[in-house]
């Protein structure tokens, strides 16, 4: 009998473990994707009739922020270099865009196809645009999409510090 109440203590010692461990693995990979995107939960202000959304730098200089194409939720990468909003292929398929004519996109890593696209809606908090030009990148990786200036030349941009203001 004392054998079996051993081996349960032991057993409930090491879930108790599993648990922690687990729970531990879930805040650290929370308080990472924070670090990777400070801007997950874009709040709008109203100064008249101007709205004003304010976005933090994360950790390595860039503005991330969530938002969304089409009413469907995606994850933006600020980018004044780049012309027009670059989607990678993987997302564009699964937000279901079209690809439109074929076009070269001149980049950092040379010359490259791309694909013309038009956006329905693109949100950044209150912030939401209709039919803007964007394009499918087949050679993008990655989860995050290039919110170039096809977006942004209708905002006015203000950093400041850390901090980068977006007025519509």
């Amino acid at each position: 009998m004392t054998n079996n109440n051993s081996k349960i203590g032991q057993g409930m010692i090491f879930l108790a473990w599993l648990i922690f461990l687990a729970l531990l693995t879930f805040s650290f990979n929370s308080y990472l994707e924070q670090q990777k995107n400070p801007n997950q939960n874009i709040s709008t202000s109203w100064n008249k009739n101007v709205a004003e959304v304010r976005l933090s730098q994360n950790r390595y200089g860039h503005y991330l922020a969530n938002g969304q194409i089409n009413q469907i939720p995606v994850t933006f990468i600020l980018d004044t270099g780049a012309t027009l909003i670059s989607i990678p292929e993987s997302i564009a398929q699964q937000i279901h865009l079209k690809k439109g004519f074929p076009t070269q996109s001149r980049t950092a890593n040379g010359t490259i196809t791309v694909y013309n696209t038009r956006l329905e809606s693109v949100r950044i908090g209150a912030i939401e645009l209709n039919n803007i030009r964007a394009t499918i990148n087949p050679h993008m990786e990655g989860n995050e999409i290039l919110l170039g200036m096809s977006f942004m030349k209708h905002m006015e941009l203000t950093q400041k510090g850390k901090e980068l203001m977006l007025r519509y």
